[in-house]
Order: structure tokens, then C-alpha cells, then sequence
């Protein structure tokens, strides 16, 4: 991944992995803007990504789902021709049965999880495609393929987001837009704890460190995979599973009639 001294937008930067990318992005010599609710938090971060990497760190204090916050982030994204890659990296888990989950909690997430990302990509689009550069990085989840009966909101927005960094991928494929999504299995953040749980529900040998999801995100990057599975050992699960889903695609297409099991038994 190249830059010419410009910008990397990270969103949720003020702690985990938002913080894990902005810290590797300053490294390969990107400056920031970081985009976060908690401006203490985005400070502390900024003053430390300064004294070590020497590059230029911009702080934006900012409730994604907030209306008012995020046109705000947008206008910023709309307005500036020096931004080349993006990071939706925020996000909200509002984990538990779906009927016990307040229904605000739920409210935010698709806010987060889906508005939010939607709208930012939307706004850094265009200018991505005047400069036919730029780099589109969605922050999903594991859960965006494994559905689970704790956190049917979380595992729909993470659904949304694959698939819609994946129908981005085809409609920029004739660019120089790039674009990666990345699902995570459990990572060491506060994420569980944002999200009500006061014990993790995996075992702790599963969980990664958001400096080694970060970096095993950037070198998936740097080889062109634009889905990345982080802990996925042998990749024929996903060409696999990628096979099952273009073999089910090309079967609902061969027909516009209702299927022969749904007709009624021929009366004797």
C-alpha cells in the first residue's frame, strides 16, 4: 500500500483496534484523523502516535450516532482531497437475546455498525474516483457468517457489512479503489464489556491481541485479500464456502416459477 503524504481516516480510534491501525498507519507514513466520542481518550492517543512516528494527528470528538456528529465527519470526508484510505473500524455489539437487548441498544448499533460506515463511504467516494486512488478498510466480524442466538443484531450488521464491501468490490473492480473487509474472531478490547457482558463468552486462547489483528489485516492487505479471516488457517474453508454460495446463486437464477416441492399433491 502506497501513500504520497496523505491522510488515513480511522473511525472508533480512541482505544482497541481503532487505536491498533492508527498506530500502524502513522508507521507507514500516513498522517491521521481520528474519530472518536471520547476527545480525552483521542488526545492521549494522537500525543503518543506524534512523539513516535512524527506525523501529523487530527482529532475529530464525534457520536457516530449522532445526526448532527456524523454529517459533521462527512462534511470533512466530502471536503478534503488529501484523505486515501479509510477505516470504519467503529462499532457497537448489543449482545444478548434479542428480546432482553433494549430496543435503543439496538437503535445504536444499526446507527454505528451500518449507517455509519455507509454514509462515510459514501462521502469519500467520490473523490476517490476522481483520483481513481484510495483504500476502503471495513472493520466485520466472524459472526457476519456464523449467525448466533446472543447477538442477532450485532451478526446482521457484520452481514451488512461484508456484503457491502463485497458489492463495492465488484463495482470498483475497473479502478484503483481498493477495498478489504475483515472479520475478526475475538479480540482483546473492551468490546464485551461495552457491550454488558462481564465475562467474554470464548476461552481466552482464542482471543488476539488488536496489534496482531491489525498487522495480519495489513499484510492480507498488502497481498491484494480483500476478505480477510484473520485466524483462518486453511483458506479452502472460505473458497469452500465461496463455492457453495456461487453454486446456490446460479441454482435460485435458473427459474422465475415456485419451486416443485411447494406444489400441491395431484388429487388421486
Amino acid at each position: 500500500m502506497s501513500n504520497h503524504h496523505r491522510f488515513a481516516v480511522v473511525t472508533g480510534a480512541s482505544s482497541g483496534i481503532g487505536v491498533a491501525y492508527a498506530e500502524r498507519m502513522a508507521e507507514r507514513g500516513y498522517d491521521l484523523i481520528l474519530v472518536a466520542r471520547r476527545r480525552d481518550r483521542l488526545e492521549d492517543v494522537a500525543k503518543r502516535i506524534k512523539i513516535k512516528t512524527k506525523r501529523a494527528v487530527e482529532i475529530v470528538a464525534a457520536d457516530l450516532a449522532d445526526a448532527k456528529d456524523l454529517l459533521r465527519v462527512e462534511a470533512l470526508l466530502t471536503e478534503r482531497e488529501d484523505i486515501d484510505v479509510l477505516i470504519n473500524n467503529a462499532g457497537l455489539g448489543a449482545l444478548g437475546p434479542t428480546s432482553k437487548v433494549p430496543a435503543d441498544a439496538l437503535e445504536n448499533l444499526i446507527k454505528i455498525n451500518v449507517l455509519a460506515l455507509t454514509r462515510l463511504t459514501h462521502a469519500v467516494l467520490p473523490g476517490f474516483l476522481r483520483r481513481n486512488s484510495g483504500t476502503i478498510i471495513n472493520i466485520a466480524s466472524m459472526i457476519a457468517v456464523m449467525p448466533t442466538p446472543s447477538g442477532a443484531g450485532y451478526s446482521g450488521s457484520k452481514a451488512y457489512v461484508l456484503n457491502f464491501a463485497r458489492s463495492l468490490q465488484m463495482e470498483l473492480a475497473k479502478t484503483s479503489i481498493i477495498v478489504q473487509a475483515v472479520l475478526p474472531g475475538p479480540v482483546r478490547t473492551e468490546f464485551f464489556e461495552a457491550s454488558g457482558l462481564t465475562t467474554a463468552p470464548f476461552p481466552d486462547e482464542l482471543f488476539m491481541s488488536p496489534q496482531e489483528l491489525v498487522d495480519t489485516a495489513l499484510q492480507a492487505l498488502d497481498r491484494r485479500e480483500l476478505v480477510c479471516f484473520p485466524s483462518l488457517e486453511n483458506e479452502v474453508h472460505w473458497t469452500t464456502f465461496e463455492d457453495a454460495r456461487i453454486a446456490l446463486s446460479r441454482a435460485l437464477m435458473q427459474s422465475g416459477r415456485p419451486a416443485t416441492r411447494y406444489s400441491e399433491d395431484t388429487p388421486s
